[in-house]
């Protein structure tokens, strides 16, 4: 459901479930959907359903250029999620590092705009921008008066 409300927000689907993955160049990776597939896209309890068929020729692409993973999983006992956005996890295919977020999943929560914020930190991060690190370092420097008083208090 998350892929088809990417969709109706103007995102463009390149496959559902199965992914054909091929390495060009030395560290780019491009996606596709497998030939069968193409276009078509299973929701559960409504079935197989064709996107460029209901949503037009802008709904959809042939390949994309893989540059970063989102992994959703079941919300659990686990408390090793990403808090601050300082660490970035990786992962490798086909011999290509890519950074991963591993989202975890609870009811309430909107994916698809998680999914759209995931994305559009990437390319900040990207083009040179570090959200995470820039609000880290403002908030150590706010911390530095206190620090210093504290580290001078000779009682």
């Amino acid at each position: 459901e998350c892929v088809l409300d990417l969709v109706e927000r103007g995102h463009r689907l390149v496959a559902d479930d199965l992914i054909l993955v091929h390495r060009r160049q030395s560290d780019i990776l491009l996606g596709r959907a497998h030939e069968n597939q193409r276009h078509h896209m299973e929701i559960r309890g409504v079935g197989i359903i064709d996107v460029r068929a209901m949503f037009g020729i802008r709904a959809v692409r042939q390949q994309k250029r893989i540059e970063v993973v989102v992994e959703l999983e079941v919300w659990g006992d686990r408390d090793d999620y990403d808090r601050t956005g300082l660490e970035v996890e990786e992962c490798e295919i086909l011999g290509v590092k890519l950074p991963k977020v591993r989202i975890p999943l609870n009811p309430g929560k909107n994916i698809t705009v998680i999914a759209e914020v995931v994305a559009m930190n990437h390319l900040l991060r990207y083009s040179g921008e570090d959200p995470a690190a820039a609000f880290e370092r403002d908030l150590i420097e706010r911390m530095r008066p206190v620090r210093d008083y504290l580290e001078s208090d000779d009682e």
